[in-house]
């Protein structure tokens, strides 16, 4: 046998791995290999072994080839380093950064590399500095303010959107975590107590536990997609074929629970979107969370219901980032290659998110300095900052009054990407934020013709214009952007500003459709 035919364990591939890429590769890394069929799962001795070969041919990409490959399209200025790729998942997402899914947020590692302190090939000098204050004028889900505090900096985020700013305030608050807990605590017995009452639990574990047999039947992990990996099986018909075979069990079982899977209208995001029964326990939790008396401690259990009802959303485990049609029966899963099925309740999710969200505010706690972040809710095109802050936080206000803002490190949005407001369309249907989706720069409704671009000039310049006022003289600013329309020399001068560099990097894994090169400029701006 030569050496690339031989066998490794989960341990050994895992060792080999980490090697092979120069970054940590872990036994659950190489068992998501297996189970997701992307190498073939070998059993012997008693152990699960897979082939070298495999593993080589899997991570053929990496070791530079990519790199070199990427570079040969975009062009030799880009920048690797700035990749990350070296990070895990769970890095890149570190404590308060996922107390909430936010599409198009930058990970923390880019923010860090540009306001610390350390300098490299690209990076000559440090920009920023302790007790330094950072601005983002489009503070989304709060990146910057998270990492400015990590690093002993202030910062102060504006968002339009009255969720971000939520979302970016909760990231940074002080709290009584005892408090968090307990509140916590009482509102999942309460939830488990109105349960008791519905069917809706009994469904689910019978429905799980046919899906269960009829999954490991048709389905077996982990032959099923290592055949489909390599066409073995025709994944549509097969697929479809199994859907269809299942449907009449899953009917049954509703019938004989009386599972009522559509409410009886579908005028906003929370009618269409959830089951009748999901609907119902969304309620009964959010009555139970007006009942707490600890703001603070509101406001981030809050999003942990925001953040349980975006996972309970009747769509495809596919579709959960586009949202197609609403699901409201099993289905066969592309993704995960068996038969799946819509939520039918909250629990599950609900007591997952609190434990995940106690656990991130602890590890951030042990991280955090004793600076001022603070998000407002307002345009940055006219915003008066130290006077909206003066509202907030007079301290805070009288310290920008004092040392004015040493510069802005923000990521602002796209022209025709993303709707802003949409994305969290059911967070402004429960809490009742009032939507201004018109104050949106670049937004998806207006496209990316001609007349998009040039509004999305016109806002953006607006934007550094406005905030320029309240900045130092010798003021650095950082825009990250991916810049295929050539916006941002004009955007620059028409707000006296003038580009001294630019950083291309790679963006890898942007979703597991688009895989293929792409990169985004991370603009440095300073006064004419």
């Amino acid at each position: 046998m030569i050496e690339t035919e031989k066998l490794l364990t989960i341990n050994e591939a895992s060792k080999w791995a980490t090697k092979h890429l120069g970054k940590t590769v872990t036994t659950s890394n190489i068992s998501y290999l297996i189970q997701y069929g992307r190498i073939k799962k070998i059993v012997g001795n008693g152990n699960t072994q897979v082939v070298k070969q495999e593993l080589i041919n899997y991570y053929k990409s990496y070791n530079g080839i990519r790199e070199l490959s990427w570079k040969d399209q975009l062009g030799k200025d880009l920048n690797w380093a700035l990749s990350f790729d070296q990070y895990k998942e769970a890095e890149t997402t570190k404590h308060v950064h996922r107390l909430h899914p936010y599409k198009g947020k930058f990970i923390p590692q880019l923010v860090e590399y540009f306001l610390d302190n350390h300098t490299d090939h690209f990076k000559k000098k440090a920009y920023f500095k302790r007790g330094d204050i950072v601005l983002d004028p489009f503070a989304g889900s709060g990146t910057t303010m998270v990492q400015s505090c990590e690093l002993g900096m202030h910062a102060i985020g504006i968002d339009v959107s009255a969720f971000n700013a939520l979302i970016g305030n909760c990231k940074v608050a002080k709290y009584n975590l005892d408090d968090i807990q307990k509140e916590i605590d009482r509102i999942t017995k309460t939830l488990k107590e109105f349960l008791l009452n519905s069917h809706t639990l009994e469904f689910e574990g019978k429905l799980l536990q046919a899906l269960y047999e009829f999954n490991n039947k048709y389905f077996p992990v982990p032959e099923y997609k290592y055949k489909v990996q390599r066409n073995l099986i025709n994944e549509d018909k097969y697929g479809a074929e199994k859907e269809k075979e299942f449907l009449p069990i899953f009917n049954r079982l509703v019938k004989q629970y009386n599972i009522k899977l559509k409410q009886d209208k579908a005028d906003f995001f929370l009618d269409k979107w959830y089951s009748q029964h999901i609907r119902n326990e969304i309620q009964f939790v959010f009555d139970e969370i007006k009942k707490i008396k600890n703001a603070d401690t509101k406001k981030i259990i809050s999003i942990i219901l925001s953040r349980t009802i975006r996972s309970c959303r009747a769509t495809t485990h596919a579709d959960l980032a586009t949202l197609i049609e609403p699901i409201t029966a099993t289905y066969y899963c592309a993704k995960h290659g068996k038969v799946c099925k819509p939520l039918f309740s909250i629990l599950k999710w609900w007591e997952t998110y609190t434990k995940d969200t106690i656990k991130r505010l602890y590890q951030f706690d042990g991280l955090r300095t004793n600076t001022f972040q603070s998000c407002l809710t307002s345009d940055s095109r006219t915003i008066d900052i130290p006077g909206e802050l003066e509202k907030k936080n007079p301290a805070f206000a009288e310290l920008v009054h004092k040392q004015k803002i040493k510069g802005i490190f923000s990521s602002p949005p796209y022209v025709g990407l993303i709707n802003y407001h949409e994305q969290h369309a059911y967070a402004y249907d429960l809490f009742g934020f009032k939507r201004k989706d018109k104050l949106e720069i670049g937004p998806l409704y207006k496209g990316q013709g001609r007349e998009a671009k040039e509004s999305y000039v016109q806002g953006i310049t607006d934007v550094l214009n406005n905030c320029k006022k309240f900045l130092v003289d010798d003021y650095d600013v950082f825009l990250v952007a991916n810049d295929k329309y050539n916006m941002y020399p004009t955007i620059a001068e028409n707000a006296g500003m003038q580009i001294v560099n630019q950083f291309k990097r790679p963006v890898l894994n942007r979703t597991e459709k688009d895989k293929g090169a792409y990169a985004e400029i991370i603009f440095h701006l300073k006064g004419k």
